[in-house]
């Protein structure tokens, strides 16, 4: 147990969390909707410092992350706990398990085994994923500063509802960010358990804060594929910058969600032509390997450049960040 950062003591023992965008109010003895951070006596402290739940070496391309360092390993970690409920959560048995039992599960590790273990397995990154990276934020931001300083990148896999405060804290160690936008405000509100607006900031936040920005949207059928809210999603990150990379991804039945197919491929590839012709540079298909979307094509010529097979690169035809066809420079961090 450690105290939490970003908490303000209020009146009757209760305290005010600043560390996501709920900004849950938390009564003494009580925790706030992520269900890892308690008030005990007036003080706020997060439970899940430490306590990894999760920990795997994984392909850059499983976050997913197209233009920073393709082809590099990433030391992945979570813990338990998040602040959605989303009812299709692919990590639901994680996630969600502090709102169900009492208990906080996890192997014991500090920050400096964290990043000895990145060194040690030759990762060029850090990621903070599976579950929401925010909610365990003082012990990804303790990770961070230490990977950091000794030249390992840090990458955040989230749902986008990191307050404007924590953000702040952390952007000086954080690198690349992918981040959900899941849908319309009816569909935070039915299946997640949160705000669209929140997310649309903080991922114009992040760019701004020099962070390199990926947006996944997973596409479920009757629920986020009207052409309408595609149209929309694809001119709000081209508002943001139409070099950010949108995935466009298959959903597949789970957890509280099991009424809905699979997404059509068809449905995928009408998303990343709309995404296309809205003027965005780079629109990939996910969760459909061999299919072709998962490749990345020079925005100027056309050209292939990097062919992927699931999280595995087959070719590669770029130098120096540029199109190897016609030179023009390709958007990303680490390149080839």
């Amino acid at each position: 147990m450690k105290e939490a950062m970003l908490y303000e003591k209020v009146a009757d023992g209760k305290v005010k969390c600043h560390l996501c965008n709920h900004s849950c109010t938390i009564s003494p003895g009580k925790r706030g909707i992520c269900a890892v951070r308690e008030n005990r006596d007036g003080t706020l402290y997060t439970l899940v410092y430490g306590k990894v739940i999760a920990r795997h070496i994984d392909p850059i391309e499983k976050k997913p992350l197209f233009h920073f360092y393709p082809g590099s390993k990433s030391y992945s970690i979570a813990t338990v706990g998040c602040n959605f409920r989303c009812l299709h959560c692919q990590n639901y048995e994680t996630s969600q398990y502090p709102k169900e039992y009492p208990d906080i599960p996890g192997e014991e590790m500090s920050p400096e085994q964290v990043v000895r273990d990145a060194e040690l397995t030759g990762c060029k990154s850090i990621s903070y994923t599976y579950t929401e990276p925010t909610i365990f934020f003082e012990f990804a931001y303790d990770c961070a500063r230490l990977a950091h300083e000794k030249g390992i990148k840090n990458v955040f896999v989230s749902n986008g509802y990191t307050s404007p405060e924590a953000t702040r804290l952390i952007a000086p160690y954080l690198d690349a960010n992918n981040i959900d936008l899941k849908g319309d405000e009816n569909f935070y509100k039915k299946v997640a358990g949160a705000k669209l607006q929140p997310v649309l900031d903080t991922i114009k936040l992040m760019k701004e804060l020099g962070i390199w920005v990926e947006v996944t949207t997973l596409i479920i059928p009757t629920y986020n594929d009207s052409e309408d809210f595609l149209k929309w999603t694809a001119e709000f990150i081209k508002s943001i910058d139409p070099a950010m990379p949108w995935h466009v991804t298959q959903f597949y039945p789970t957890y509280k969600l099991t009424d809905q197919p699979r997404t059509p491929i068809k449905t995928l590839r009408m998303a990343r032509d709309i995404g296309l012709r809205a003027g965005l540079k780079y629109v990939y298909e996910g969760n459909v390997p061999g299919e072709g979307g998962e490749n990345t094509y020079c925005p100027s010529c056309g050209e292939l450049l990097i062919e992927r097979f699931g999280f595995s690169l087959t070719t590669i035809k770029m130098k120096d960040s540029k199109c190897s066809k016609c030179g023009a420079q390709i958007h990303g961090i680490g390149m080839p």
